[in-house]
């Protein structure tokens, strides 16, 4: 469970998270949706405890986090951003492989975790020996969730991860990943600016705007009952023009 307890934080004066308290549950995929500013990617730092909150309390399966005071709960949270972050100058399955070194795992461990996460993502050999320049978008972005998942983490925190990716791709991705979600049934908070994102991988999405949550449920929810005309407003702003809803219900 991640909770949040009347948190604020600001940078240079600017207010980036604005007094926001909410409980994630744990087992289940949540969704932070909004646009460029709106405090998603501040949120996952405060998670993380890359940043420590000006007031208010960040707490991870119940122990409060604070950079401040020591690096946090890391350990149990997986972290997974645009195109991996991958190390450049280290194979795909080098890349994998990283944490699980640092823990001191056997060779034979790591080799038999790398085999489990490579079938989890449908890789095989051939493409774990391959450097980040030689893999397609979409592969950089696995090889970045099988490096967050290698040590098994309860929690996964994923920053945009699909946005630098042609639409098919991400198409194709999001599809993948919302399986490997729930065959994982692990504690998810995604990050996305895309209302079709959100309805393919959450199960509660929370509507930020100016650092503040603007309406938090399902996209039912946020559609049918919005709690402001934000809410609305941000939907229709992506939806598809008139001109191809006539096309694709003609199809």
């Amino acid at each position: 469970m991640i909770q949040l307890e009347n948190v604020t934080k600001s940078f240079g004066g600017v207010v980036a998270i604005d007094d926001v308290s909410m409980v994630l549950e744990g087992g289940s995929t949540h969704v932070l949706l909004g646009s460029s500013g709106s405090g998603k990617s501040t949120l996952l730092r405060l998670v993380l405890g890359l940043v420590s909150p000006d007031s208010g309390t960040v707490r991870v399966g119940g122990e409060a986090v604070d950079a401040a005071i020591r690096p946090g709960p890391r350990g149990a949270i997986g972290y997974v951003v645009q195109e991996g972050g991958l190390y450049p100058h280290l194979s795909a399955g080098e890349n994998v492989s990283l944490a699980a070194e640092a823990q001191g795992w056997t060779a034979e461990r790591i080799r038999a975790r790398i085999d489990e996460l490579a079938r989890l993502v449908g890789f095989d050999d051939g493409i774990l020996r391959l450097f980040p320049h030689e893999l397609s978008g979409g592969q950089r972005q696995r090889v970045g969730l099988m490096r967050s998942l290698v040590l098994d983490p309860p929690i996964l925190l994923l920053d945009e991860p699909l946005g630098s990716l042609d639409p098919l791709v991400r198409a194709d991705l999001q599809e993948q990943l919302r399986d490997i979600f729930a065959a994982l049934r692990k504690t998810v908070v995604l990050v996305t600016h895309d209302i079709r994102e959100a309805v393919v991988f959450g199960q509660t999405i929370t509507l930020m705007t100016q650092g503040k949550v603007v309406q938090q449920g399902s996209f039912a929810d946020l559609s049918r009952t919005p709690s402001s005309p934000f809410v609305t407003a941000f939907i229709n702003a992506q939806r598809p023009p008139p001109e191809l809803q006539e096309c694709l219900q003609g199809t």
